[in-house]
């Protein structure tokens, strides 16, 4: 054997949000974002939505040096929970991440000569950085709203100036924005707001945001015409042939002194799903492992068993710790529903849990913890009354947590 086997960097990349070697299956998403960058009036903005390990992140990334080849500007970050503390948080957010586009520019200040003087005003040059925008916030009258709309109206003065087609706001998380009435906090509505009339006033500033699928519903329930705003790109799990190449593609590409047999890419791909993180995760433990069997002689194998161990320690076993054991045993009747890995209703848990519980749920009682499980991230609400796990493969992870132990509670 080669000794640069064993010292050959692992090509797969399951990080959080880190770029694959091969981005395989998002030719159509990314086609939908293109049609975007060609608006010149902004009708449609986007939300790309999905579960937890679909590429979300990835594919943002990916959109970034698109827009950019095509004349657009590029800012945004991740939206955190404290951006939805206050109104004024949201406006920090926005300021801080427009000043790094507009810091470079050049705008004039007119200063009066001093008391006592008398002569022309005087015109000195000042950078439009954060305490710029932030200057010009302060100076604005009116709510926050007012004030944030009068510095993109200002900001873009001085952009259109410089060719550009408009400027993207882009925000990962997005599911963490969110009203507060009873704190008299409207971030959420704010920024739908802000965007319209920015729109309306064709200022090309687009924004494009992505999240867990609750973030689309919470929306439209914050404003009505976020439903005409925004143009839905729902991603789902690869099909069979592109979760091939998600396998194939990286060790080609890098030209691996390893090469994982078809029986290989059957097996990752099934116990995958075809979800672009799990294929990650697998393949660079695969990857591993081939590389010490190669190299102690032994018969090149798959040891799947251990690897979703590994897998369920580090991806499931946080989420699982968050429930209750009453909410944990919801959730195992789900995971136990023919139905669990699509959608399911309130109903069919009843039923079940009336089937493998000695202490059922009712109507009122399910629907209430689906709504807490909710707020944990582990169960969302589609905009038909349905529910289903926001987390991917989650109902699988519970049956094998089940085979240690029995339904309590």
């Amino acid at each position: 054997m080669n000794p640069q086997t064993v010292e050959f960097k692992n090509p797969f990349r399951p990080g959080a949000g880190h770029m694959p070697p091969y981005l395989a299956g998002r030719e159509k998403d990314i086609k939908e974002f293109e049609k975007l960058l060609e608006q010149d009036i902004i009708l449609d903005n986007m939300v790309l939505t999905g579960l937890r390990g679909v590429g979300k992140t990835v594919l943002l990334e990916t959109f970034k040096p698109l827009a950019i080849k095509k004349g657009w500007l590029w800012v945004g970050t991740d939206l955190s929970e404290a951006v939805s503390v206050s109104e004024t948080m949201l406006a920090v957010r926005l300021i801080t991440d427009l000043s790094v586009v507009t810091s470079s520019i050049l705008v004039s200040d007119q200063k009066t000569i001093p008391a006592g003087f008398h002569g022309p005003q005087d015109q000195i040059h000042r950078k439009l950085d954060f305490t710029a925008l932030s200057d010009l916030y302060e100076s604005t009258p009116g709510l926050v709203g007012d004030k944030l709309k009068n510095i993109l109206e200002v900001v873009w003065t001085h952009l259109s100036q410089g060719q550009k087609r408009g400027v993207i706001f882009a925000y990962d998380e997005a599911q963490n924005l969110a009203d507060t009435p009873a704190r008299e906090q409207y971030p959420l509505s704010l920024l739908l707001d802000l965007f319209q009339s920015i729109q309306r006033k064709n200022i090309p500033l687009m924004l494009v945001l992505t999240g867990l699928p609750t973030l689309f519903p919470k929306l439209v329930e914050a404003r009505t015409f976020a439903e005409r705003m925004f143009r839905v790109v729902t991603l789902q799990k690869l099909s069979r042939s592109d979760s091939r190449k998600a396998i194939q593609e990286p060790i080609q590409k890098a030209k691996c002194p390893v090469e994982f047999s078809e029986e290989s890419i059957n097996v990752i791909s099934d116990h995958s799903g075809g979800y672009p993180y799990f294929i990650q995760f697998i393949c660079r433990e695969v990857y591993d492992v081939f590389i010490q069997q190669i190299s102690a002689g032994e018969k090149v194998g798959v040891p799947i068993d251990a690897i979703i161990r590994k897998l369920d320690t580090d991806f499931f076993a946080g989420r699982w710790a968050k429930p209750t054991d009453r909410q944990r045993a919801l959730l195992r009747v789900i995971a136990m529903l023919d139905s669990s890995d699509g959608e399911f209703t309130v109903q069919e848990i009843v039923t079940k849990s009336e089937e493998v519980l000695t202490r059922s749920f009712g109507p009122s009682h399910v629907s209430q913890m689906l709504a807490s499980l909710s707020e944990l991230g582990l169960i969302y609400k589609n905009r038909y009354g349905k529910y289903s796990f926001a987390v991917p493969l989650f109902g699988q992870f519970i049956l094998r947590q089940m085979q240690e132990g029995d339904l309590k509670n």
